[in-house]
């Protein structure tokens, strides 16, 4: 087997790629690349790297979505003139990864604008294409209006869903309370129902609120009950206040509205139509609630849908938490941690979350161990080319321990003080005390400032511990701008069926946690398939196009989704193995 790149060219080329989504918020998966000049070197660590997070080069005939330039100007400048004619509305981002030496001259056509702080546009060549330099430090600019539109463009899928249900009439009238992390992403989903004819009101948490953003919806009109300074008393009132405004349904992101409305608001359940949820840990305590007869509302479970957690969970969760981990390390002091790529990771949990965890710092150069109690979810581990180990047994002589579970206490005090000293701790996802800081502390630990969201756990006794990442919390949300926008795009898909689904059948669904029509998945995977440059396959023959208006009932075959026979016959039983059945 060749070698792998050495650890400094691994080092480049990750920074490199983690420079491009943290400028943009776009995805690498699934996207169609090109390499341009450079060293040999780089290129083959760059192609490594990009392929190994899910991108794939595109071939000859195909368009280019994004552009990797690592040689001259002069070679990247007559690429970049034919990678530009291109259908309307399809985004060629270029990326100057120079390593050495600038590799795109941004001034070659014309004067530049911002289009979001680090990307840059050349309106003489085309509004369709954008440049990110991974050499230079983005622009200091926290105005949300341009974030805003740069995150509406590549959100094809939702803009779509939302022009139905604009079309059809069917949101005049009803109030919906968004109640998820407030950043350019979720306001364009308020913003597009909005458009659609709802009144729509917004909660976020304080540490997950960007005032920015937050004041941009208000300037546009929707009441916003968020602030980044809130105590926790404040954003009780916040989230109280949200829901004296009466919302028809509820779009939640960790039940914690939901669960709220039932604690201290119950009169308002009558009035409710339903809720969404979008979270595999908000919907824990949901399903607890009903099988109690405690829920009072049907709540969609967003989350299970295959648009939202095949890509949402793995892809979009695991890139924007590595991603998130690995930037924050770049900022503090040398020899603060040990957590480089190459080293040891350890992954708890091999759901969704934790395979995209696992997926992405294996691609990075890591050597990846996962703890999973689940020995089926374990020996998929093993399958995917993961060392399955326990989980207190892998975490000495980890660098790095990623908590993917959802679940109270994954990293709990024995476990922290097992880790080496420097060991990073951070969690994907998550829930509160996933990392049991609380614990750790009253068992006598102390908690000192090492970097910007960073502090070392020190148990009395010890000369250093693990370095926990802003305290556990949510890091690719706390710490950085979620997940990619193309990835949000499909959950909010899913989340404007859900809407649909609450309003045409809302007084008909029980008051339980409720599968989401499989209609809505459907829909959202054949625009998503075109918005990504693939043709979906044909609709059966007397079936129409893909809408999500054709949807009947909640839980059946939906019109437009091809029945598992054909209705005119049943399914032929006997065997052909052994010629044609006498």
């Amino acid at each position: 087997m060749p070698p792998g790149p050495d650890p400094e060219t691994r080092a480049w080329a990750s920074a490199a790629v983690r420079r491009f989504a943290s400028a943009t918020n776009l995805l690498v998966a699934a996207r169609r690349f090109r390499i341009i000049g450079g060293d040999a070197r780089d290129a083959a660590a760059l192609h490594g790297l990009l392929t190994g997070l899910g991108a794939r080069p595109a071939a000859d005939h195909e368009p280019v979505d994004q552009l990797w330039c690592l040689g001259t100007p002069d070679e990247s400048t007559a690429v970049i003139e034919r990678a530009a004619d291109r259908p309307r509305g399809a985004t060629l981002v270029v990326i100057d990864a120079g390593r050495h030496l600038p590799a795109v001259d941004e001034d070659a056509w014309g004067p530049v604008d911002v289009v979001r702080p680090g990307v840059l546009n050349a309106p003489m060549l085309s509004d369709d294409v954008v440049f990110v330099s991974t050499g230079r430090d983005p622009e200091d600019d926290t105005a949300a209006d341009a974030r805003l539109r740069w995150a509406r463009r590549s959100m094809p899928v939702s803009r779509a869903v939302a022009a139905e249900l604009r079309d059809g009439g069917l949101l005049r009238g009803t109030r919906i309370g968004v109640a998820m992390f407030l950043e350019p992403k979720t306001a364009v989903l308020s913003l597009l129902l909005r458009d659609a004819g709802a009144e729509v009101v917004v909660y976020a948490h304080a540490d997950e609120t960007d005032d920015a953003v937050a004041d941009a919806l208000r300037n546009a009109g929707l009441t916003v009950h968020a602030s980044s300074t809130a105590t926790l008393a404040e954003q009780k009132a916040l989230a109280l206040a949200m829901l004296d405004t009466r919302p028809h349904i509820l779009l939640d992101d960790g039940s914690h509205l939901i669960r709220l409305a039932h604690q201290e608001r119950p009169d308002l359940l009558p009035t409710m139509l339903g809720a969404a949820e979008e979270t595999t840990s908000g919907l824990r305590p949901l399903r607890v609630m009903a099988s109690r007869g405690g829920l009072g509302i049907p709540v969609v479970a967003v989350n299970d849908a295959r648009t939202k957690t095949f890509f949402d969970n793995r892809y979009g969760t695991g890139q924007s938490t590595v991603f998130a981990v690995l930037d924050l390390l770049d900022r503090l002091p040398a020899g603060a941690h040990r957590a480089v790529p190459g080293g040891a990771a350890v992954v708890a949990g091999f759901g969704h979350v934790g395979e995209g965890v696992a997926l992405v710092l294996a691609a990075l150069g890591f050597r990846v161990t996962v703890a999973e109690t689940d020995p089926v979810r374990a020996l998929q581990a093993l399958f995917a080319g993961h060392a399955v180990a326990p989980l207190a047994d892998a975490v000495t002589d980890a660098d790095l321990v990623v908590s993917a579970t959802g679940v109270t206490d994954t990293i709990d005090v024995r476990t922290l003080r097992a880790c080496p000293d420097g060991t990073v701790v951070a969690v994907a996802g998550g829930v509160d005390q996933e990392v049991a800081l609380d614990a750790a502390l009253a068992a006598g630990a102390a908690a000192q400032a090492v970097g910007p969201k960073a502090e070392r756990i020190t148990f009395p006794g010890a000369d250093g511990g693990p370095v926990l990442l802003d305290r556990g919390g949510c890091i690719n949300i706390t710490a950085a701008e979620g997940n990619p926008i193309e990835i949000m795009d499909l959950s909010f898909a899913a989340q404007l069926g859900a809407v649909r689904m609450l309003l045409e059948h809302g007084d008909e669904l029980d008051r339980a946690v409720v599968p989401i029509d499989p209609a809505v998945d459907e829909a959202t995977a054949r625009v998503a398939l075109a918005a990504f440059g693939s043709r979906p396959a044909p609709l059966p023959s007397g079936t129409a196009g893909p809408a999500l208006a054709r949807q009947r009932g909640t839980g059946g075959v939906a019109a437009g989704r091809p029945a598992e026979h054909p209705a005119d016959r049943e399914p032929d039983v006997r065997t052909h193995r052994f010629g044609a059945p006498a």
